[in-house]
């Protein structure tokens, strides 16, 4: 970590040239006798990359950033806040993966002291410089292998671990959650006696049911999807809890947040209604896709399936709240009808539970992408392949 980047002369560079392309910063003779080009091109890339996802930090100054893989890993201001909430005031926590810092900062407001274990010495050099930074005089931060670091605490030491395992293992991605780093399936009791509760943020790409399988005591699942993306899923186990995991779907979209929560059971033994489509059609959010929530948010919002497995809903009226996009029906053509009928050339096209992919109807209906027209390509009621035009109304 060169701490002359924190300087004032190098911070005014910086924040003068930010909005340039850090590319082009490098390729130019640095200002600076002890600060490099590329180390003053990665500080604009860092705060470009920032602006987007951890803006409170980019408009604080000075932060320290690291490599661009660091960044990518890390959280975004909008999921930590999410972690901020399951923290108890005055609790003791470990990040046994810690990273740029950005959750252990956030836990940190909550908790008495948060330990950020990190085995990259100067990342952790770098952490604990931007915590001064920002006031977070609660951050410990300990450049050390996190697994070793609570197998060394005493049993009830600590209030939560908390860990997101890598999913690069050897720079091969991994889809398994017992082949991430570290292995929390085989770790998982061990850290239950060390912490009561154990929090763990897994990739969106995981299998839920898999990891449900895997993973004891199990008192809570947090599925967060910001802006239409899934980002992350929260595993919340608690030492001896044998209930059922409470689940609870997040949607951050346009700097607000729509939750629904349900339970497994509960979601195993609703009963939804089916219908043609009505005046406005309904298409859940991909946190509530992700999270299995198909019939609790049918009961839920009052809303009717257009098939058993066509997740796609429809009413006559329009669901405050709903969380997900609301299309007023224009046009319900059946397949046939709309190859005969159709005279739209330029559209936003999805399918659900429908077997052409978007690309090869595009090619074969001659549809641009784009525009205010919404076409569905799905199966109704009665197992017919329709096609929905529509304009989104919310």
């Amino acid at each position: 970590m060169n701490k002359r980047i924190l300087d004032k002369d190098v911070q005014q560079f910086i924040k003068e040239n930010r909005e340039k392309s850090p590319s082009a910063i490098a390729l130019k003779k640095s200002p600076f006798l002890d600060v490099s080009s590329s180390e003053l091109a990665t500080q604009i890339d860092g705060w470009q990359r920032s602006v987007r996802k951890l803006p409170t930090w980019a408009f604080s100054s000075p932060i320290y950033y690291p490599d661009k893989i660091n960044l990518e890993q890390c959280s975004s201001e909008h999921t930590a806040l999410v972690k901020q909430t399951l923290i108890k005031k005055g609790a003791r926590v470990v990040d046994i993966t810690g990273g740029f810092g950005v959750d252990s900062c956030y836990m940190a407001q909550e908790a008495e002291v948060v330990i950020h274990c990190e085995l990259n010495a100067k990342l952790s050099e770098i952490v604990r410089q931007n915590a001064i930074e920002l006031g977070v005089s609660n951050l410990i931060c300990i450049a050390t292998d996190g697994v070793a670091y609570i197998h060394q605490q005493k049993d009830d030491a600590l209030d939560y671990i908390y860990i997101d395992p890598s999913r690069r293992v050897n720079h091969a991605k991994v889809f398994l959650l017992e082949d991430c780093e570290p292995n929390i399936v085989e770790l998982q009791d061990g850290f239950l006696k060390k912490s009561h509760t154990i929090i763990s943020k897994l990739s969106p790409l995981l299998d839920l049911t898999a990891a449900i399988q895997k993973l004891r005591h199990i008192k809570r699942i947090y599925v967060i999807s910001v802006d239409g993306d899934c980002k992350e899923l929260l595993f919340v186990q608690e030492r001896d809890y044998q209930g059922d995991a409470v689940v609870s779907t997040i949607r951050i979209f346009q700097d607000q947040l729509q939750s629904h929560t349900f339970t497994i059971q509960e979601e195993k033994v609703t009963l939804t209604r089916a219908s043609d489509p009505l005046t406005y059609l309904y298409d859940p959010d991909v946190s509530i896709t992700k999270a299995g929530a198909f019939k609790t948010i049918a009961k839920r919002f009052d809303l009717y399936k257009l098939h058993q497995h066509t997740h796609l809903y429809t009413a006559n009226d329009i669901k405050d709240h709903f969380p997900g996009r609301i299309f007023q029906i224009q046009q319900v053509y059946t397949l046939s009808n709309f190859k005969k009928e159709n005279k739209i050339s330029q559209a936003n096209v999805a399918t659900k539970n429908f077997p052409v992919k978007v690309e090869d109807i595009r090619k074969k209906f001659k549809i641009k992408d784009g525009g205010k027209d919404f076409l569905y390509f799905t199966t109704d009621m009665t197992g017919n392949h329709i096609v929905i035009h529509g304009y989104r109304v919310r």
